[in-house]
């Protein structure tokens, strides 16, 4: 089955929504907001993109709230940075993409609409864009998130990470 996104976030954005930080609330297991978590690590915790660009897109947040990359203990960096080569590796195995896109949105101008800092890891692959995208402004996702969640789940359960 197909899904339809329309990717055009005022809704969300201007929304109702839970009191407090949301990748906090993410961390502390509230039922205030959907959990799409594939994997967790001392620091740091992975989850699919609620709103994703592709299949497999991942967000990686820091479990502490902070906002800019500058504020990462050495600890936390060197974490990270296994951490990003294991997402790379699961989503090899997910979905064998061609390409990603890595990245921060630091800041409300930049595009961050979530004030806790998170990285991006979009898998890219050939041939993407589709006449929905060009004429709706939209974007054709080929799986339902909470499917890739499941599998992306157990694809990092089986590799040997952090």
């Amino acid at each position: 089955m197909e899904y339809l996104f329309n990717f055009k976030k005022i809704g969300y954005l201007q929304g109702k929504r839970p009191k407090g930080c949301i990748l906090c609330l993410v961390r502390d297991d509230s039922k205030e907001v959907e959990k799409l978590v594939v994997h967790e690590t001392e620091h740091f915790i992975v989850s699919i993109n609620l709103y994703p660009y592709n299949p497999g897109h991942l967000i990686v947040f820091p479990k502490r709230h902070i906002v800019d990359i500058r504020e990462y203990s050495d600890e936390e960096e060197k974490e990270l940075d296994k951490l990003t080569k294991t997402c790379l590796e699961a989503l090899d195995k997910y979905a064998s993409p061609s390409a990603y896109n890595i990245g921060y949105n630091m800041g409300l101008s930049a595009g961050a609409s979530i004030e806790h800092l998170h990285m991006h890891i979009i898998p890219r692959y050939p041939r993407e864009i589709g006449i929905v995208e060009l004429i709706a402004g939209s974007r054709v996702l080929v799986q339902d998130p909470k499917d890739t969640l499941q599998q992306l789940k157990e694809i990092f359960s089986n590799l040997a990470i952090l």
